[in-house]
């Protein structure tokens, strides 16, 4: 009786396929590797040119047909224009800022920089008053001195500033890049939006997959709306508020009121020290009308959202405005944008597959 050789419990045909494909995933893993860190440095610039590209295509097209239909050239003006509204101030205050610097150190070289005592009142203001008042009166009988007690912070102060003009002017020369990007995307609008819906398409499907081209727009215009746009009519209102009250450095506060509105922060944090400074100066009456006005004005978001936010989507308005949350705290202010867009994917793809499962049950 003759022995059978054991046959092998493999195919040679399956382990060539086996090596063939992971030499293939492997190549073209290195591939989209090196293909990322080429492209990454335009990541943020793309990212923004398309926001904005979203957001301002509705001007374009209602500008189109002033220009002889010519949608190239309605967005090279769009374009234009929003470089010229992002330039022409960065410049402006750029060099007004470098030329106080210079007026600032020539006062202090030829000994002609005076600072002017404090107002008794300073010395009231709540926490910071005491310590103000004192450093600000030794800078106004001894400037000399108070430049030598406090050179480590003022040169390390001078150094912070001149870092945040550098990073502001490398912002601005992305946005111009960004905004050149979305001119692009503007003029090839329906050739874009093909090929974005057959990307989500070979991703999910036509459905949901189909959906999610026009979903991410209709976000994008959303959370511009809902916490951009409630961010700017807050910190007018606000604004408008502290310059009729007469309240100091109103410009400054304002700055601040806009990045904890678009931050989703409660301004009432801000306003109340202010409010308290109001009935230490000004009248009652006056005092209670301002307190009123400001408390209104820094809730507003309050029914200003629900009524710009989620139109035109089936998807809640908590779920964009938490997803614009954690984008913002994740990636700061491109994260107002990804982090909704993600969000709203995430629970199309939810609320499918619960649907999915409770049809089969």
């Amino acid at each position: 009786m003759e022995e059978r050789t054991p046959s092998p419990s493999y195919e040679p045909l399956f382990i060539r396929n086996m090596i063939e494909s992971t030499l293939r995933i492997g190549l073209l893993f290195i591939l989209l590797m090196y293909t990322y860190e080429i492209i990454k440095p335009f990541t943020t610039p793309f990212l923004w040119g398309g926001i904005i590209a979203m957001a301002a295509f509705p001007l374009v097209k209602r500008l189109q047909p002033f220009l002889g239909g010519r949608r190239g050239l309605a967005a090279t003006v769009v374009t234009i224009a929003f470089i010229a509204a992002l330039t022409i101030p960065t410049w402006s205050a750029t060099e007004a800022g470098l030329g106080a610097l210079k007026k600032l150190t020539a006062g202090l070289e030829s000994g002609e920089l005076h600072i002017p005592p404090p107002a008794a009142r300073v010395k009231e203001w709540p926490v910071i008053g005491e310590q103000l008042y004192t450093a600000w009166s030794q800078a106004n009988s001894d400037l000399q001195n108070f430049l030598h007690s406090y050179s480590h912070q003022i040169t390390e102060m001078s150094g912070t500033v001149l870092k945040k003009i550098g990073g502001s002017l490398m912002s601005a020369v992305m946005f111009v890049v960004a905004l050149l990007i979305a001119g692009g995307l503007m003029t090839y609008a329906e050739s874009c939006g093909e090929v974005a819906k057959r990307f989500f398409v070979r991703i999910g499907g036509l459905k949901p997959g189909g959906e999610w081209a026009p979903m991410i727009v209709a976000t994008v215009r959303n959370v511009l709306q809902g916490v951009v746009g409630v961010a700017i009519i807050q910190t007018i209102l606000v604004s408008i508020g502290l310059v009729v009250a007469g309240i100091p450095g109103a410009p400054l506060w304002s700055m601040v009121v806009l990045v904890l509105a678009v931050a989703q922060l409660p301004l009432l944090i801000l306003m109340l020290p202010i409010i308290v400074y109001a009935f230490s100066t000004m009248d009652s009456t006056w005092a209670v009308v301002f307190a009123i006005y400001i408390s209104i004005a820094a809730s507003s978001d309050s029914f200003l959202k629900p009524l710009l936010m989620g139109r035109g989507l089936d998807i809640p308005m908590p779920i964009i405005l938490f997803g614009a949350i954690g984008g913002m705290i994740m990636s700061g202010i491109i994260g107002l944008f990804v982090g909704a867009v993600v969000l709203s994917i995430a629970y199309k793809l939810l609320v499918l597959w619960l649907q999915q499962e409770a049809g089969e049950i």
